[in-house]
């Protein structure tokens, strides 16, 4: 068991690997997902990467042979160990067999069907980028319960099979609509974020959608509502090298949107040196968010760190992050 209590964010440096352990001790591996609060917990989950192969340099360690893991929280801070709530197959031909790619899930809850529905990007074996069917889709999975076992329902391509699909996000709003917004790839220069929304079951892609021609070359996607405005803070396409974080603000999902720049303050154009995953509103303090990020440790994903920031309010219709090494929720709430 692990004996440390944490009691407050540290957020890793590149140069002394900081390793957030869960309450067996073990790290924290939980790549590019998400939270959502159920029945007085925090549910975080995310997809179980590999240790560094023997091949080294990192090669097929963003890939993984477990799933989707979870761990769950009643104060943000001290995590315990769920399981694996999406599991790859050990059967070759099959659908989930790894290595292959859960990338990006995210878990909202649908009222009328009683269900947690989980969509992610999906990649089949052995998990390499690409444009055939099977190498860049939107998967879907299912589950009564936030931490059960979650049925696999297939996957599909939003718009049309020409737009293979790349970094992937998805968004509740205040009237229970749900949306997938991710980015589009025709080809590798013709990128762009569009925004669909979901069938009222969560689970297919309805006709209605937006391109987003200000966010032409984005990923990477994480919003937050708040003052009347939509904020979506994005990623440029780097593959794992960082880049300078852009967000936009609307005051309606389906745009138009502006571009308000780089949120991160002081930064030397790297998002503090991650990427942004998902912005996480704290149950039962309106208005505050945290903006949750990764660092991808490309000689062992294994070892990815986690960066999470108080997202900042300098006026009503503007957003900003300030880098900190630590910090503690009652400093802002």
């Amino acid at each position: 068991m692990n004996n440390i209590k944490y009691k407050e964010f540290t957020n890793g440096e590149m140069d002394e690997y900081f390793s957030w352990l869960d309450t067996d001790g073990n790290v924290i591996n939980a790549s590019d997902g998400g939270i959502i609060f159920v029945d007085g917990k925090y549910y975080w989950y995310g997809m179980k990467l590999r240790p560094l192969p023997s091949l080294g340099g990192g090669k097929g360690g963003q890939t993984t042979t477990v799933g989707v893991v979870m761990y769950s929280s009643s104060d943000l801070y001290n995590w315990n160990y769920e399981g694996v709530i999406l599991h790859c197959s050990n059967e070759v031909g099959h659908p989930l067999y790894g290595p292959m790619r859960f990338e990006r899930p995210k878990v909202i809850y649908n009222e009328k069907t009683k269900q947690f529905v989980m969509w992610v990007h999906y990649i089949e074996y052995p998990g390499d980028h690409g444009f055939a069917i099977g190498t860049a889709e939107a998967g879907v999975a299912t589950c009564s319960t936030i931490n059960g076992e979650y049925e696999w329902r297939g996957y599909t391509r939003p718009v049309d099979n020409a737009g293979a699909v790349r970094d992937c996000t998805l968004y509740k709003d205040h009237d229970g609509t749900g949306y997938f917004i991710y980015d589009r790839a025709v080809d590798d220069e013709d990128r762009c974020l569009y925004i669909v929304k979901l069938s009222e079951d969560y689970l297919s892609f309805t006709n209605e959608y937006r391109r987003l021609d200000v966010a032409y070359r984005r990923e990477a996607a994480a919003i937050l509502y708040q003052n009347g405005y939509y904020f979506m803070i994005t990623s440029g396409l780097t593959s794992w090298r960082t880049n300078p974080a852009k967000y936009f603000r609307a005051e309606s999902l389906w745009g138009p949107w502006t571009d308000m720049g780089d949120p991160c303050v002081n930064d030397t154009g790297t998002t503090f040196e991650s990427q942004s995953t998902y912005i996480l509103p704290v149950e039962g303090k309106s208005g505050f968010f945290i903006h949750m990020a990764e660092r991808h440790n490309t000689q062992n994903f294994e070892r990815c760190s986690y960066i999470w920031l108080p997202v900042e309010f300098p006026t009503a219709d503007t957003i900003c992050l300030n880098y900190r090494k630590t910090w503690k929720l009652e400093d802002f709430i």
